[in-house]
């Protein structure tokens, strides 16, 4: 399936995905795919799509039951935190990423909505963490061919994955060259 036409000017901004280049040595980010929520003079910032953890929101959330949603590593800052993007647009406060796609939002209004089983749990994913580059940061990863960076993403390639293929089928998404990247091995030395 081919989700986005590559370009090879493209900049990372709010929507976009940030894919790891095949041998990145950063255990954090080996083989991942981030979901950029903020790019700006300031600093970066997303959610790893591809590294689910072993538990579910409930387990971590005492308000919340009947709601067996795995939580995601979005990253290896604050892992003390927890947030969420999601396909919910009356969710009151998110931040529109484009595509049908939304960072945050009332965290309030999503507990009675889980609750009273108001919404439906495949249109939101759970990341305890999150991925964030200090200003230039990110440029200088960019510089270095550390990262991939693809046009837009879609809700169906958010929420509709195996975390597993993810990286794979995103750089197969691409063709080229991308196409030749998703086959490499994880270690070389093993080819």
């Amino acid at each position: 399936m081919d989700f986005f036409k590559f370009k090879n000017d493209l900049k990372p901004e709010k929507g976009k995905l940030l894919i790891s280049e095949p041998f990145l040595p950063d255990p954090n980010f080996e083989r991942t795919v981030v979901l950029m929520c903020e790019h700006n003079e300031e600093g970066s910032f997303g959610f790893i799509l591809n590294k689910p953890s072993t538990v579910n929101l409930e387990d971590i959330m005492e308000d919340i039951h009947d709601f067996p949603e795995p939580v995601h590593i979005g990253g290896p800052v604050q892992q003390d935190t927890l947030h969420f993007i999601h396909k919910a647009d009356y969710l009151e406060g998110g931040v529109d990423l484009g595509n049908g796609l939304y960072w945050g939002g009332n965290f309030e209004q999503l507990l009675i909505l889980i609750d009273t089983k108001k919404i439906k749990a495949e249109d939101f994913k759970f990341f305890v963490g999150y991925s964030g580059w200090s200003s230039g940061q990110l440029q200088e990863e960019l510089d270095a061919n550390s990262w991939i960076v693809t046009p837009n993403a879609t809700s169906a390639l958010v929420f509709d994955h195996d975390s597993e293929a993810l990286w794979k089928r995103v750089l197969k998404g691409l063709g080229g060259r991308y196409n030749v990247y998703s086959n490499y091995p994880t270690d070389p030395r093993l080819n």
